[in-house]
């Protein structure tokens, strides 16, 4: 009986360094002066990475819905390719879309038509699930769009 419980105690010390090893590791990246992460990426999850990149808005400088699509995206992907995620590594997106000021009325069309030069084309054919709603406002004046995301990248 002695033995087994030196034994046990013996697997049990031994397997925690590696347990310790194994632990996640979470690294939180964006403007100092932000109350808020940019991207978020935790390592080390069940043989995989992840990343979870806070909604970019489209600047209203940028013009139409698609026109914000395509600069929020582009800002949104350029976060997580510095923490080395890419796009076919996009698992979940939420595109929150304001209506235009004209119709009353989010521009679906015209985010889609930004969406696809990004997702599901010859280059990069991997697809995320997503969430599209239509919102009142966004915190950006004049943004028509923002976009976020998750993305998981498996250890090889």
């Amino acid at each position: 009986m002695k033995f087994m419980a030196l034994t046990a105690l013996a697997v049990i010390s031994l397997s925690l360094p590696m347990a310790a090893a194994a632990a996640p590791t979470i690294t939180r990246v964006g403007a100092e002066a932000s109350p808020i992460s940019g991207v978020v990426v935790v390592k080390d999850v069940g043989g995989a990475d992840f990343a979870y990149a806070s909604g970019v808005p489209g600047p209203a400088t940028a013009g139409d819905t698609k026109a914000q699509t395509v600069v929020s995206l582009t800002k949104l992907l350029d976060g997580l390719k510095a923490q080395g995620f890419g796009a076919g590594d996009v698992v979940m997106m939420r595109v929150y879309l304001v209506a235009d000021p004209a119709t009353g009325k989010m521009d679906f069309p015209g985010m889609m038509a930004g969406f696809k030069q990004f997702f599901g084309t010859p280059d990069q054919p991997n697809k995320p699930s997503r969430t599209t709603v239509q919102v009142a406002g966004l915190a950006s004046p004049g943004s028509l769009v923002e976009i976020e995301a998750q993305a998981v990248k498996p250890h090889m």
